[in-house]
């Protein structure tokens, strides 16, 4: 929940309202401070089981506007990274060009460096679902032709689908002794994603489907937002799910930690 002033303001991914005293918890004041300093803010929930072909009636989706990806994860077998809080990634796009990430999270962004920040490869964002939120730093690539089908395959080293800058990026942060060429390939997820303008909401919704080889799914909506535009987003946003039918109160699952996890027992 956020409070201005003496008022407790509904964020729909965040709290419930209700009249309260004027005190900020330590959480609120935490998030608040990561989603003024970042670059941007995503809001996602993930729609339950039960109520996913209600969602996509209401929605008006049509699964043929979907684009297609692959998703690869990079991790250690015991997935030494995740606990050290860093996500490498590498995505093949339907008509569009590979891409890469490093992530680190959680961030504070004062403690970044400023060269780092100025970087336009270099975005800090807070994610924000039901019950929990979490700030992060992405150092962000393209590479060429289908250079991440030839790394998967094993006929190029993983380092070489990452930039100078993301290598040294991922030296400084990573587990000590843990160089990218000894990462595991965790995946592919097949995913589908498309966007749409839904009448009502006046503003791009994205909806992705992460499709796993033992048939099982997760279903996530999200928008993005400038940090000053957060908490209208996040209102209106939440408004027009629930006038959709649209569930708020579900299991939130986050799809990289759902993904190492089961591409990491595959492994074991």
């Amino acid at each position: 929940m956020t409070r201005a002033g003496s008022v407790v303001v509904e964020t729909g991914f965040v709290g419930h309202a209700q009249i309260d005293t004027p005190l900020l918890t330590p959480e609120l004041e935490e998030m608040l401070g990561l989603i003024d300093a970042a670059d941007s803010v995503e809001l996602k929930l993930t729609v339950p089981d039960e109520g996913r072909q209600a969602a996509a009636a209401a929605l008006g989706v049509d699964p043929l506007d979907a684009r297609i990806r692959q998703v690869y994860f990079f991790d250690t077998a015991d997935l030494a990274l995740d606990r050290a809080g860093m996500v490498v990634r590498a995505r093949r796009t339907q008509a569009a060009p590979d891409d890469t990430v490093v992530k680190l999270r959680p961030v504070v962004p004062s403690d970044l460096p400023a060269e780092l920040r100025a970087r336009k490869d270099f975005v800090v964002e807070v994610d924000a679902m039901p019950g929990k939120y979490v700030c992060s730093g992405s150092f962000k690539g393209r590479v060429k032709g289908n250079s991440v089908a030839k790394t998967v395959a094993g006929d190029q080293p993983l380092s070489k689908l990452f930039s100078k800058p993301q290598r040294e990026f991922f030296a400084a942060h990573a587990p000590a002794g843990i160089g990218l060429d000894d990462l595991t390939v965790l995946g592919p997820v097949t995913a589908l994603k498309l966007k749409l303008v839904p009448p009502g909401l006046e503003r791009k919704l994205a909806v992705e489907v992460w499709l796993y080889p033992d048939g099982s799914r997760i279903v996530e909506l999200s928008t993005k937002c400038a940090p000053a535009d957060w908490l209208q987003t996040t209102t209106r946003s939440r408004d027009f799910l629930r006038a959709t039918g649209v569930s708020l109160s579900g299991e939130q699952a986050t799809k990289t930690r759902v993904a190492l996890e089961y591409f990491s027992a595959r492994e074991g």
